[in-house]
């Protein structure tokens, strides 16, 4: 399987004027968020919610547990195909209803949830303004609002629903600069700690007896590089290099992988020399709010993917030259 070809399947499987970012007070956007993140990589729940985006509405049922063996998450289509995502300490493992098959990857760990950082610093402040909402009703709790509005269209924000006395997210939605709502997940039923039914956790029989195939991913793979030899000429205002990796074996061929992240969004930079990519077209794809822009730069392959506007993989892609180590 082709990196591309992996990535399209994997990505398929996550304006308002803002107020300045309060540093004090009692239960600031700030705290709020503090308090979201911990929860949701500290607590155990499980529940039910609907994903919508565009025609795509699924339904998930979801058992996340954290106790002393690490975090565990178990997720089941209960609409459409059959599907099943294990995630843990090993990465993920998922069962797709098309060709009955499992594919791992250890360094692939996407949720359906956003991961965001609970310290946020000045280039995240550069780039999102926050507020505080209304506060409402989901799955008979009552949730608190936090906006995270993107201040340009080079990245999505967040609208949250947080529960109010675990901090734990309801609900969410994505949205572009303008304000559209791109997509939403909302739980319809929902327990916490000690009501959650441990049983759930455990794989349905498919999971162990169907063929597991890498997803061929690189990344993970390589050594960390001071000095990219592959650069964009241009970023969009608050990205900064993240993660870089290179790679290159006479089997395998060469390859970089560079991560560009404004804080709270991400993008991957791949550069590739292989030569069963030479066939692959050019061009932008879209699945759903990822996208990825490729092109050919002599025989090497540059691909640029993130849950981001097409203007920014974009951008990005048009720009990256070889540099000067």
């Amino acid at each position: 399987m082709t990196f591309r070809a992996a990535t399209c399947l994997l990505v398929a499987v996550l304006v308002f004027p803002a107020t300045e970012i309060s540093a004090g007070g009692s239960n600031t956007p700030r705290q709020m968020l503090e308090r979201m993140t911990t929860a949701m990589s500290q607590m155990s729940y499980q529940g039910t919610f609907v994903y919508v985006q565009g025609d795509i509405v699924d339904t998930i049922r979801i058992t996340h547990v954290a106790d002393e063996k690490g975090v565990r998450e178990h997720l089941v289509a209960v609409s459409g195909p059959p599907r099943e995502v294990i995630r843990d300490s090993n990465g993920v493992r998922w069962v797709l209803a098309d060709d009955q098959s499992v594919f791992e990857d250890a360094a692939f760990n996407r949720s359906f949830f956003p991961e965001l950082p609970a310290d946020l610093h000045d280039q995240t402040t550069i780039s999102y303004g926050m507020k505080r909402g209304e506060t409402g009703r989901i799955a008979g709790h009552r949730v608190n609002n936090l906006k995270i509005l993107p201040r340009d269209k080079y990245r999505y924000g967040y609208s949250l629903w947080l529960e109010e006395h675990s901090g734990l997210l309801l609900k969410w939605e994505l949205i572009d600069y303008s304000g559209k709502v791109l997509a939403r997940l909302m739980f319809t039923d929902f327990r916490l700690g000690s009501e959650v039914d441990m049983g759930e956790l455990k794989p349905a029989s498919q999971l162990k007896k169907f063929k597991t195939v890498e997803s061929g991913l690189p990344a993970g793979r390589g050594k960390k590089k001071t000095v990219p030899e592959w650069i964009p000429g241009s970023l969009p205002p608050g990205f900064e290099l993240a993660v870089h990796r290179s790679f290159n074996e006479k089997s395998d061929g060469v390859y970089e992988h560079l991560v560009y992240s404004d804080g709270l969004a991400a993008v991957s930079v791949y550069i590739e020399s292989n030569k069963s990519q030479s066939g692959q077209p050019a061009g932008l794809k879209r699945r759903g709010t990822t996208h990825a822009f490729s092109r050919f730069s002599g025989n090497m392959l540059i691909t640029v993917v993130g849950d981001v506007p097409a203007i920014t993989v974009k951008m990005i892609g048009n720009g990256v030259e070889i540099g000067s180590p």
